[in-house]
């Protein structure tokens, strides 16, 4: 036999059904067998493969043992002259065997190799190609020497980012994501070192590999995509630790103990921590910061406007502790409160927070009567709280998009694909309740597809101008038909549009799920009734109901009256003065500014009171869609927030003022 493929599989069901199609194009020249060891997966993995690769091998562990013993577990077993170790989560090519076998026959030193590995981008991953982590090479890539030296083969040795990605050369080490073996290699190395738990085994695999004499190598001639990370997000392994746990076994056991280089990878791990709480926690760090700012300035102002000859002002030697104590209690206050999140600003919770604040505080003054230097003051600064915590978290939410969610903006998505199953495809996103995706159009295997309708599908490109499609379109997503395409193909797609910040995403072979960029999309959606949607929860209707109120009173006071007697003298109708004339019906809670177009309820559901406008309205749809006015409508209920009625009103305005002068 010549090649035994393995696989250890964690949690990712969807993307090791993605793989075995893919491998099924790959081995079909080969007399092969693939062995997937499951460690203790409880997605449905084992029984999705049994149900569709019945010729598949499987191994099902009860506890997940780890990426080295499980890849232990199926070599113990394998009768292939090569194995193959690749993750779950990746996609090969047609030829990638074919050129990694003719590769090793063609040099016998090669006792390992690893090919391109490529993000979903298109870029390079970097652990494709590797030095071992050494004193030096240790120290440049944890001090970030690495990156800030890309080019240098003195700082960027860990993962020789100064060679050549599109050559072929001996390397120290190559990714345990994509590993082909010689099986003589394995009888002398007896595979994997399972002290490793996860991450450092395959640098020790390769290391022991040459102190049996072979040499391992990065081929550049072929490539894989890798969506990096999928099983560990499915657990609860600190990844951090592990990692760098590892590279101090690996030192350990190959370089002897270096007290530097065990500082160096504590030091390590406590900055990766912090790092990444920082980042976990940045949108809360900065609200609170940005309050204090306020807080400290609110009470600093308030002293200054109330001041005057009957009051000099805070006694000097409580300055400026007066100023900051106050503010930092209704910080507290606020974090007691909920007031700050992971996920974005809070408006209402921050004002609520400072009614609460203000109680408190004043009724401090009645028990620290030595400190209650003026009551006046602190009314005063909390209402310059009121107007200061408010103002920056709107500027952040309106400006700046901070905290409001991605799954709220349509994807401008293009289909590659013009068969049955890639309008099959088309028509489920179409419908899809889950996901937002305005299909622009479909890519043709070849120019002479340009031009056509295939059912109200228009195609717009093929695959040699997909590049211009996308640029030219401002395309946001790019989904394979797989069952159309060869991986080849897609490969080169991804290949040659690297760096246009575009998604791809691959269709499962039954049209069931996408998977790209680290996530999946299922495309059944769950029934209407047993979804919870923002339109429906107490908090989101009544912040809408009280936004109704308060623009409506101002437009009727402001603008209805003007509207109103240019539209009698005139005669003249436009959509904007449609709107303002419709404004009282807002008022009256008949209607709402932002809402459906026609129904207020579907099967059940409730999808807000009609509005004077919607996604329906701003977005680029046939009129006459109902299909689609109704998913819109759906969508907008499900994702409804203040902020997304501002985006649309907002929109809204623009389209009737810009069409009023045209």
């Amino acid at each position: 036999m010549q090649l035994s493929i393995i696989i250890v599989n964690y949690n990712v069901k969807e993307f090791l059904l993605n793989l075995l199609d893919s491998l099924n194009k790959a081995v079909s020249k080969f007399e092969h067998e693939i062995i997937i060891v499951d460690n203790a997966s409880d997605d449905g993995s084992v029984e999705a493969v049994r149900n569709k690769f019945n010729d598949v091998k499987i191994i099902e562990n009860q506890k997940n043992v780890g990426f080295g013993a499980a890849n232990n577990q199926a070599m113990e077993i394998a009768k292939g002259e090569y194995l193959v170790l690749i993750n779950p989560d990746t996609i090969v090519k047609e030829d990638t065997f074919t050129k990694l076998i003719e590769f090793l026959k063609n040099t016998p030193d090669a006792g390992m190799v690893g090919c391109k590995v490529l993000n979903p981008d298109g870029t390079l991953q970097l652990a494709c190609r590797r030095s071992f982590p050494g004193p030096w090479t240790s120290f440049t890539k944890i001090t970030g020497l690495s990156k800030l030296f890309p080019n240098s083969k003195l700082f960027a040795r860990y993962n020789l980012t100064y060679l050549n990605e599109n050559e072929t050369y001996e390397v120290d080490a190559i990714s345990g994501s994509f590993m082909m073996i010689r099986r003589e290699v394995y009888e002398k190395t007896k595979g994997f070192d399972q002290q490793f738990f996860m991450y450092g085994e395959d640098l020790d695999l390769c290391y022991r590999t040459q102190k049996e004499g072979y040499k391992v190598y990065y081929v550049h001639s072929t490539e894989i995509i890798h969506y990096k990370g999928e099983s560990t997000k499915r657990s609860s392994i600190d990844e951090t630790k592990v990692f760098y746990d590892a590279m101090h076994l690996f030192v350990r056991k190959h370089f002897s103990s270096f007290f530097i280089v065990e500082l160096i990878l504590q030091a390590a791990i406590f900055f990766r921590k912090l790092f990444a709480f920082l980042n976990l926690y940045r949108l809360v760090i900065v609200a609170v910061l940005l309050d204090l700012i306020f807080g400290v300035l609110s009470f600093f102002t308030a002293e200054e406007i109330y001041s005057n000859e009957r009051w000099e002002g805070f006694p000097e030697i409580f300055k400026p502790g007066v100023y900051f104590v106050p503010a930092f209690i209704q910080v507290i206050i606020s974090s007691l409160m909920n007031s700050y999140r992971k996920d974005g600003f809070s408006v209402l919770r921050s004002l609520i927070s400072l009614i609460v604040g203000l109680m408190v505080i004043t009724s401090m003054t009645f028990f620290l009567k030595q400190y209650a230097f003026s009551r006046a003051v602190v009314l005063i600064a909390y209402a310059l709280m009121f107007f200061g915590f408010a103002f920056w978290r709107i500027i952040a939410k309106t400006i700046f998009k901070v905290g409001l969610s991605a799954n709220e903006r349509k994807n401008r998505t293009i289909i590659v694909g013009t068969n049955s199953k890639a309008l099959t495809l088309t028509k489920k996103l179409k419908s899809s309740l889950t996901s937002l995706h305005h299909i622009i159009g479909l890519i043709g295997i070849s120019n002479k597809d340009i031009g056509e309708q295939i059912q109200n599908f228009n195609v717009i490109g093929s695959l040699s101008n997909i590049k211009k499609v996308i640029q030219e379109n401002k395309i946001d997503k790019v989904i394979f038909s797989s069952d159309e395409l060869t991986f080849d193909q897609m490969f080169g797609v991804v290949s040659n549009c690297q760096g246009m910040n575009v998604e791809f995403m691959v269709a499962g072979s039954d049209m069931d799920y996408l998977v790209g960029k680290s996530s999946i999309t299922m495309l059944e959606d769950i029934p209407l009734l047993k979804v919870y949607y923002n339109i429906s929860s107490l908090p989101h209707k009544t912040a809408k109901t009280a936004f109704d109120f308060i623009l409506s009173t101002f437009i009727l006071l402001l603008l209805y009256p003007l509207i109103y007697s240019h539209r009698k003298l005139t005669g003249r109708a436009t959509e904007f003065s449609n709107f303002i004339l419709n404004v009282p019906k807002v008022l009256t809670g008949k209607n709402s500014f932002v809402g459906p177009e026609a129904y207020s309820y579907m099967e059940g559901l409730y999808l807000g009171k009609k509005g004077l406008t919607g996604l329906w309205n701003i977005e680029n749809i046939d009129k006459n869609d109902e299909e689609e006015k109704r998913k819109l409508d759906i969508f907008y209920a499900k994702n409804q927030n203040i902020w997304l009625d501002i985006e649309i009103l907002s929109r809204s305005f623009s389209n009737m003022i810009f069409k009023q002068e045209k």
